[in-house]
């Protein structure tokens, strides 16, 4: 969608986070457009070089390019899922941060040089960004603490939620209308999460709560991007959420390294509180791999929703929950059970019901191309 205000012209494109939604200056005052714009719509629209707006574009090879992009990126980003899971028995979860946040942040200066120039870091909106900041790191902690406790495949089912929470949470804090089909297909996830927490059961694990905390968090520093996109670039946010991530882990490590530290029997706990412990070379290098899967899978998920439709490409995150049980079975002889599979598929089912619903909402409805 394109607004103008002025003689400035806005691009908007939805993208996934670890970037949130990303909004870039297509022409400014001058008429001068910056290196990662789209170009204007007067444009001839026959040149093959030329790209446009995933919603304008219906060319099938960009949408499938787009759909490959995202589910590449949901394939690296699970591979992270799992080893942080394979170095959550010798390590604290500070350390793994750490290592990940000081191995992402070159690659992000880098990101951020390229996009909108380094100068773009001295934003005077830090202090929104640097909240919406800590709300990821919460939410990162949250996630990857549940990990030790849980298979794989129930973590990343149970984190699926938070699609379902941006869309029900958009009204309140957006003031955005909430259609019916959303709230029915958050009722319906949430009888997805029940089914698989099984409370009651006498099974009921307790970090499960962890990951649906995960999952709130993180939809709403989605919506906070929506907020601050305009004014905003996804590499300044990446930025910002990275540098929470270093100041986080050494917060964290300080206070149990002063606290002293004594195994509580269970994994979560342990991996919060476990002491610093010099890593061997294979651990450190899966530890840093974590870093460098942050920035490429962010770059594959933005150029996904760039290329493709959004409501398309989003369907296809769900895909995560091919590979969790997938890398949950091969490297640690976790075998989902029929809670896991129901629950699942009822978090997927209204998930997808959702987008679709939101997808031909948005077709009936009259559009307006730019606000004068």
């Amino acid at each position: 969608m394109r607004l103008r205000t002025g003689s400035t012209v806005l691009t908007f494109t939805r993208r996934n986070i670890a970037g949130g939604y990303f909004f870039g200056r297509t022409t400014g005052p001058t008429g001068r457009r910056d290196k990662r714009s789209r170009p204007a719509p007067t444009q001839d629209r026959t040149d093959p070089k030329i790209s446009y707006d995933s919603h304008t574009d219906t060319m099938p090879n960009r949408t499938l390019l787009g759909i490959l992009c995202l589910c590449l990126g949901v394939l690296v980003f699970s591979i992270q899922d799992a080893l942080i899971k394979a170095v959550a028995g010798t390590y604290p979860v500070s350390e793994a941060l750490l290592i990940r946040a000081m191995v992402a942040l070159p690659i992000l200066l880098v990101m951020v040089h390229r996009d909108v120039g380094l100068a773009a870091l001295a934003s005077p909106n830090w202090r929104f960004l640097a909240t919406r900041s800590s709300i990821l790191f919460i939410s990162y902690c949250a996630y990857y603490l549940a990990i030790p406790a849980l298979p794989i495949a129930d973590a990343a089912a149970l984190f699926f939620l938070a699609p379902l929470l941006i869309m029900t949470m958009a009204g309140p804090y957006l003031g955005e209308r909430v259609p019916w089909q959303s709230l029915a297909a958050g009722a319906v996830g949430l009888l997805g999460v029940i089914v698989m927490v099984s409370p009651g059961a006498g099974i009921f694990e307790w970090a499960a709560l962890l990951s649906l905390v995960s999952a709130f968090l993180y939809g709403f520093s989605q919506l906070m991007a929506r907020k601050i996109g305009v004014a905003e670039s996804a590499t300044t946010m990446a930025f910002y959420q990275n540098a929470a991530y270093l100041i986080g882990a050494v917060a964290i490590s300080a206070i149990f390294s002063a606290t002293g530290f004594h195994k509580t029997g269970h994994p979560s706990l342990d991996f919060l509180m476990r002491p610093w412990v010099w890593p061997s070379l294979g651990d450190f290098l899966m530890m840093g791999a974590c870093g460098v899967i942050a920035a490429v899978g962010m770059v594959l998920l933005g150029q996904a929703y760039r290329l493709a439709p959004a409501n398309k490409a989003a369907t296809f995150e769900y895909t995560g929950l091919l590979w969790a049980p997938l890398w949950g079975f091969l490297f640690f002889a976790e075998i989902p059970d029929s809670g896991t599979v129901v629950g699942a598929l009822l978090i997927v089912g209204a998930g997808i019901f959702a987008l679709n619903a939101g997808a031909r909402a948005r077709q009936a409805a009259p559009a307006s191309a730019a606000i004068d």
